[in-house]
């Protein structure tokens, strides 16, 4: 006798989102966004109650949470408002685009929602990094089963509030268990697609397993992120930009800046600029991680640059702070592109500097790190700078500035290789919570191909043969001898 089949994880939650998502899905688009405009209207009002909660969970000031989080969700929501209609509405395939031997063929593509979406949630920008892809597969038709980071339950548990407050029907978000095993047993789940922002180490075993069940994922992952700074730079902006995003929340950012690259003619003055820039921003002294592994791993990173040779810039002493997840804002010179420090992901405030001598060398030393999400140049030469982005193999270059444009809401966001794959934010985005359909209706009855089953049929043959030299050979003449096939064809059938 055959054992009973085990149950999915999660199967209530799951069914009971999947009968919402199937009424949600036959909603008019508009009717959706009217959601999320109030969503956003939401954020306005409830932006006490949501820093508040997330200074709760992490420690971050609310001033940080409004500018990182909150504003940049809310024109996500703006940009949705103005553009979804558009981008989700069926396309018509234009009839010249239709090949002869589809004549009367008329099609459209349809943009259907991919069904149950599962999101295992990311703490350290809570709000942004949830919302953002939550409030576009809503958008797009699907429902979500959202498995919230342990971290920011008192957050997780404020934003969601919004979701019914909006208007968004009941069961159409649904809060699983804010725990480290939810997140494993989400991806075991009756869902159709899984968002993951995370580690890429937890990204390639839940894309092992999603791949052996066949179910598409976006998966936001690890950075290990690259600084360019060009012989005709202005040093002292690309200080401050250097200097922001490696300490930005603590250096607990995917984007953060993990490497500098410094053109040797500009090498010792970055660096001279740097500490004097750092030296009065540090005193404060060791930040406090959400995760005491990031400051143990990050103290390591910087110990394996000394021994092999690297230089402590900042601190100039190495700390030992009591606090176990306390861990000073530290910038190593002299690494080498194969230290650990430039290898490894991490989430703490380091950043190891070195030197490039051409374009061609910086490459090849940018390019030993598996990760990439998003890289920065700082120069004058834009043109130079165009040159260098299209070689490297990341998912975003900002020249002039770093981190805050990965925040625009109209441009995709993902990285590539080690950093994952797909896209959030933006009309790819979009698209990425949808599946497309295409839909033909054929007029006439002038059906050639159905008569092929039953062996060759020469008046087919002559026909589709003549097609061929008609529609692509090269000349002129040759496709006046493909049309006269076709015409021959086309009599030998209607005689036989």
């Amino acid at each position: 006798m055959s054992q009973p089949a085990t149950p999915l994880p999660f199967a209530d939650e799951s069914r009971r989102c999947r009968t919402a998502q199937m009424l949600w899905a036959r909603t008019p688009v508009r009717e959706r966004l009217e959601c999320v405009g109030r969503f956003r209207h939401l954020l306005v009002r409830k932006v006490d109650a949501l820093t508040a909660a997330v200074e709760r969970d992490l420690g971050r000031p609310s001033w940080e949470v409004l500018s990182t989080d909150v504003l940049p969700l809310a024109a996500a929501c703006e940009w949705l408002q103005r553009r979804a209609a558009r981008l989700l509405a069926p396309r018509k395939v234009p009839g010249r685009d239709c090949p002869i031997w589809l004549v009367g063929s008329r099609d459209r593509v349809f943009h259907r929602p991919r069904g149950v979406v599962g999101n295992i949630g990311t703490w350290n920008y809570p709000i942004f990094l949830n919302g953002v892809p939550m409030i576009q597969a809503l958008t797009a038709g699907n429902g979500i089963l959202w498995k919230p980071s342990e971290l920011v339950a008192a957050s997780s548990e404020v934003f969601h509030a919004l979701f019914a407050e909006a208007g968004f029907p009941a069961d159409l978000v649904i809060r699983l268990p804010a725990t480290r095993e939810a997140g494993p047993m989400l991806a075991e789940a009756d869902i159709d697609h899984l968002l993951f922002t995370g580690s890429a180490e937890v990204g390639r075993r839940l894309a092992g397993r999603l791949g052996e069940r066949l179910i598409s994922s976006t998966l936001e992952l690890s950075g290990c992120d690259a600084l360019i700074v060009l012989e005709d730079a202005d040093l002292d902006l690309a200080v401050k930009a250097a200097w922001w995003g490696c300490t930005l929340n603590k250096g607990q950012t995917c984007m953060a800046v993990r490497r500098s690259f410094v053109h040797q003619s500009k090498y010792e003055e970055f660096l001279a600029k740097l500490r004097d820039h750092a030296s009065p921003l540090s005193a404060a002294g060791p930040m406090h991680l959400a995760l005491p592994a990031q400051a143990k791993l990050a103290g390591e990173l910087v110990r394996d640059a000394v021994d092999a040779g690297a230089k402590l810039l900042l601190p100039a002493v190495p700390t030992n702070p009591a606090d176990a997840a306390g861990f000073e804002p530290t910038v190593v010179r002299d690494v080498t592109p194969e230290m650990a420090i430039g290898q490894r992901a991490s989430f703490a405030p380091i950043m190891g500097v070195m030197a490039f001598a051409t374009d061609d060398e910086l490459l090849a030393m940018q390019g030993v790190n598996p990760y990439a999400l998003t890289a920065s140049i700082f120069t004058t030469d834009i043109d130079r700078a165009d040159a260098i982005a299209a070689r490297l193999p990341t998912g975003a270059v900002t020249i002039n500035d770093l981190i805050a444009p990965g925040a625009h809401p109209a441009t995709p966001f993902g990285g590539r290789r080690a950093s994952g794959w797909g896209s959030t934010q933006g009309v790819e985005g979009l698209m990425e919570m949808t599946t497309p359909q295409t839909v033909s209706v054929r007029k006439w009855t002038f059906r050639p191909h159905y008569e092929t089953v039953n062996g060759e049929i020469p008046a087919s043959t002559l026909l589709m043969r003549g097609t061929l030299e008609r529609t692509h050979s090269a000349g002129f003449g040759s496709r006046m001898k493909g049309l006269w096939k076709m015409i021959r064809g086309i009599v030998q059938r209607a005689t036989t």
